[in-house]
């Protein structure tokens, strides 16, 4: 996946703890609320948390949304990827 737009579905204050440069924060229980605003961001959407969990959770919905997204897992390994 080249040139994602890496969204992290944690709470704000995780994220505010950390995160991959360029994320947006979009929280887990936001996603459905600001699917218009998801499906306007630039494609293939790359979706990270702390576990896998909920970006999971994500991928899954805004799939059958028809949008081109992948789980990334947890943020600090789609850190380390896109740093290696």
């Amino acid at each position: 996946m080249s040139n994602p737009t890496i969204i992290d579905v944690r709470t704000p204050a995780e994220f505010m703890g950390g995160h991959v440069a360029n994320s947006i924060n979009i929280p887990l229980q936001e996603i459905e609320a600001r699917l218009e605003e998801v499906k306007n961001l630039s494609q293939p959407i790359l979706l990270c948390c702390a576990s896998g969990n909920r970006s999971a959770q994500a991928t899954n919905y805004l799939r059958n949304c028809g949008i081109a997204c992948e789980n990334g897992g947890s943020w600090l390994d789609v850190n380390y990827l896109l740093n290696a």
